[in-house]
């Protein structure tokens, strides 16, 4: 039951770090749940002041995922169009054969959002540019909390690694 728990909890990790990047996955969320399940391990006592504390990094981190992109959009004399630009180009970037489409495709997204709704290229450039800076921002910012997540798993891990395996 042990490896089970250990075996779904990284996948878990593994999954929360890719769902940092894409907007249909909430990557520190899903983080989260491997380290919950790492927990309910025979082997590992649970530690409720690390689980209280990442599960409040993770709800902070889910609230400023909604609030720095529509921040930077609006900064940048944007629109919700922008926001929903950047999502659905950053799907299509995946999804698309080219090169860097992850991060080619938020812009150009964001870009089309806002001349839908401007008309106006300049506005819409620069609209585009402050949806994106805050994608970036707020992307990396996932990222970086799954990972930290991802070296605490790993951390515990190996600290209880003969009781585990």
């Amino acid at each position: 039951m042990d490896l089970l728990l250990l075996t779904l909890g990284f996948i878990c990790m593994i999954v929360g770090v890719f769902g940092s990047f894409l907007p249909v996955l909430p990557g520190p969320s899903i983080s989260w749940i491997g380290l919950v399940l790492l927990y309910f391990t025979n082997a590992i006592a649970a530690n409720y002041w690390i689980l209280g504390i990442t599960l409040l990094i993770t709800i902070i981190i889910s609230v400023l995922d909604y609030v720095i992109p529509a921040k930077g959009t609006k900064k940048f004399g944007g629109s919700s169009y922008g926001i929903w630009g950047t999502n659905i180009g950053l799907i299509i970037g995946i999804l698309a054969p080219i090169p860097f489409g992850f991060i080619i495709g938020p812009f150009v997204g964001a870009f089309v959002g806002e001349l839908i709704y401007s008309k106006n290229h300049k506005q819409a450039f620069k609209a585009a540019t402050g949806s994106f800076l805050g994608f970036l921002a707020s992307t990396f910012m996932k990222f970086l909390v799954c990972m930290m997540y991802l070296g605490l798993f790993l951390g515990i891990v190996w600290q209880y690694k003969l009781e585990l395996f």
